[in-house]
């Protein structure tokens, strides 16, 4: 008896006859699907053998030694029409192309912005307590289990969580959308990246004095701001005793730097920003609803990046698995050489300590943990469909277990060691402005586009610095950036094979159409567009999305096969430990994330309220951003309905069989299927 094979992921003909062969298809009607759950039917159907291997002397004369290097595979599946369908997906070149694109999109910008105010914030060396513990019993997990199911399913997250649990395959569609729009925001911001670079090749940087047309008269320098603190902290009593000294000098410079604060006067690096990167000028009454005019430089350098991204992406895998190789790479270098320079600036080892100091009494705060959690999650990016995409290039057996390991050693260190080197130079500015630590300390945009860019202004070789440190926060952007639309392509096109085969025009199309919808972040006001952006489209939404995958893999798709499907690829079941954190810790850890989240929101404006440039959001902003921020996760609990729709009895049959994976649902419609999972020649049974 002939035998069908529908190929998972991948079928290769022994013997040269399946253009011979006659594919037939068992159809069964959906009362008698639903009986097959209820009476066990499967039971009857007869084993199949399927070839998981071959002996390593039948592999020496039937192939050539392996190499490193990996070529297309060829990807053989059986449509509704009972025909073979045969599609060629890429691999990696090299392993390390995998390798760096995972640790590139996971060593993003939060690692340089994010992590160090936190640590600094939340009790300092005593933070990296419930960091490590977030990254261990969350962050690693989930991670590690995106690219288990990427690698084993071979398909972008659309695809691969209609096979995994068809109840819940919205998520794939949540993912997607969430990615699409995080790319709406996140170039533009590493265009500004590109804007300061170019600005940095001048002799004097345009943020380091007040001597521009579009500074204004509240603007000054680090000097005079320092001069002012000194001669408002002199005005007190000379007569006070020498054991008052101390607390009335503490008192005097908390009153001073208020009073600076309130008479809003601003840096350099501030008014370059928002004065000549944007154009915030009071008079224009700028908004949401009035963003003013094009800045047509920023608008060319949004354009500059899409065509990075462009060329970088539009042979797939082998252009962008090679552009990593700098991209991931580079910013290493970047960080050691300005370790080096700030561990030799005044006031650095004085940031060090404010960075480091323990403070255990923060580790009772509920919201230390939580900043931990999020942080954790955020960084490593599971949830986003990168992880996913990237590995469904990879060979069926590759090692994916080491990379995870290697790629979340890797994020953790570099956010630590970064925060060295931020707060060297925070440090530094602390001692050359005369203001503590805390009054300089901060995180976001705010750190790397003015705080820091202000600190470089002063240093010997200024320019020099400048040029180094923006093209780190250049390449550590853009391998993220990479990673997120990765995800979108594949996903896409495996969905639908004709964008892989046009994947120029497609790629071409997907950035033009990012780049429209950039053009709005790019207007005299588009610092108000991002931020609203930033605070709603993948927040609240991804870490719900993250807890139905967690929910679906643990509890629908089921520990038991996820455990086979892991045995089959690497050869060893997982342990006790991924058992337990992905069925317990790991939907404890999102749902508490989303809980505190919720708990704590609160309206976000641009800025703080003393800021010259404090922006208040209007209502109306708020709703369009939840609405915003719904719009994706909305296709989790739509496509389950839909499902459920689709399938025949009552509530509860239909439950069974929407959760039913896509291998047994072949086997029950086609009981004579092999379903084979691995690389090697596949005999057919006669």
């Amino acid at each position: 008896m002939v035998k069908r094979i529908l190929s998972h992921p991948n079928v290769y003909s022994g013997d040269g006859r399946d253009e011979t062969r006659t594919i037939r298809r068992r159809s069964y009607e959906r009362e008698n699907d639903v009986a097959l759950i209820n009476n066990n039917r499967t039971n009857s159907v007869p084993m199949i053998t399927i070839k998981n291997s071959i002996s390593e002397e039948e592999q020496d004369q039937q192939q050539p030694k392996k190499k490193t290097s990996i070529g297309p595979i060829n990807i053989t599946t059986i449509n509704k029409s009972n025909q073979i369908q045969t599609e060629i997906r890429e691999q990696w070149s090299e392993k390390l192309d995998f390798l760096l694109s995972i640790i590139g999109f996971a060593v993003d910008l939060a690692n340089i912005w994010r992590f160090p105010y936190l640590c600094y914030k939340n009790g300092g060396g005593a933070f990296l307590i419930p960091y490590v513990l977030s990254v261990i019993l969350g962050g690693l997990p989930l991670f590690y289990l995106e690219l288990l199911l990427g690698q084993y399913y071979r398909q972008g997250s659309i695809t691969c969580w209609k096979k995994i649990c068809p109840l819940l395959a919205g998520i794939g569609w949540a993912v997607t959308i969430i990615a699409f729009y995080t790319d709406f925001y996140y170039n533009v911001v590493i265009s500004w990246g590109l804007y300061y670079l170019f600005a940095s090749f001048r002799r004097i940087l345009p943020w380091s004095d007040c001597n521009h047309a579009w500074n204004t008269k509240d603007c000054s320098t680090v000097n005079r701001r320092r001069i002012f603190l000194e001669n408002c902290m002199n005005q007190s009593n000379n007569t006070i005793n020498l054991s008052e000294k101390f607390l009335e000098r503490n008192f005097l410079y908390e009153n001073c730097s208020e009073e600076l604060t309130r008479l809003k006067i601003v840096s350099p690096a501030q008014e370059y920003f928002h004065l000549q990167v944007y154009r915030l000028k009071p008079e224009s009454k700028l908004s949401l609803a009035h963003l003013g005019n094009i800045n047509w430089e920023n608008l060319v350098c949004l354009a500059i990046i899409y065509l990075i991204c462009y060329f970088s992406m539009w042979k797939g895998i082998k252009t962008s698995g090679k552009v990593v190789w700098f991209t991931a790479l580079f910013p290493y270098v970047v960080l050691t050489i300005l370790m080096f320079r700030g561990f030799f600036l005044n006031g650095s080892m004085k940031g060090i300590e404010y960075y480091i100091r323990p403070d255990l009494t923060k580790l009772t705060d509920a919201s230390v943990w939580v900043d931990a959690a999020s942080q954790t999650f955020f960084s490593l990016g599971p949830g986003f469909g990168v992880l996913m995409a990237f590995a469904s290039y990879n060979d069926f057996h590759h090692n994916v277990y080491r990379d995870a390991m290697i790629t979340v050693a890797v994020n953790s260190i570099t956010s630590f060691a970064s925060g060295f080197v931020i707060f060297m130079f925070l440090g530094y500015m602390s001692e050359i402005s005369g203001r503590d630590i805390k009054d300089v300390a901060e995180q976001g945009s705010t750190l790397v586009f003015i705080v820091y860019p202000e600190a470089i202004a002063t240093m010997p070789w200024a320019p020099v610095w400048a040029v180094f440190f923006f093209l780190m926060l250049l390449t550590l952007g853009l391998d993220s950036s990479f990673g997120g639309s990765e995800a979108i392509i594949t996903a896409l096109s495996d969905v639908f094979p004709i964008l892989r085969q046009r994947r120029e025009w497609f790629v071409g199309i997907l950035f033009s159409f990012y780049f429209i919808i950039g053009i709005p972040s790019c207007s005299d006001a588009g610092i108000y567009f991002v931020e609203l952006l930033q605070n709603y489209a993948a927040f609240y939404s991804i870490i719900i999305a993250v807890l139905f995958e967690a929910i679906a893999v643990s509890w629908l798709y089921g520990i038991e096969r996820i455990s086979e499907d892991i045995k089959e690829m690497l050869g060893t079941k997982p342990g006790k430990f991924w058992i337990i954190t992905w069925c317990f810790i790991a939907p404890l850890f999102l749902g508490g994330i989303v809980v505190s989240g919720l708990i704590q929101h609160v309206h976000s404006d641009y800025g703080k309220l003393t800021d010259p440039f404090y922006y208040k959001y209007p209502d109306w902003s708020h709703t369009i951003g939840w609405v915003f921020a719904l719009s994706s996760v909305i296709f989790i609990p739509a496509v389950a309905i839909y499902q459920l729709l689709m399938e025949r009895g009552n509530l509860l049959t239909r439950f069974r069989l929407a959760i039913r994976p896509w291998k047994e649902r072949q086997k029950h419609i086609n009981p004579d299927i092999i379903i084979s999972t691995n690389f090697v020649d596949t005999q057919y049974p006669t």
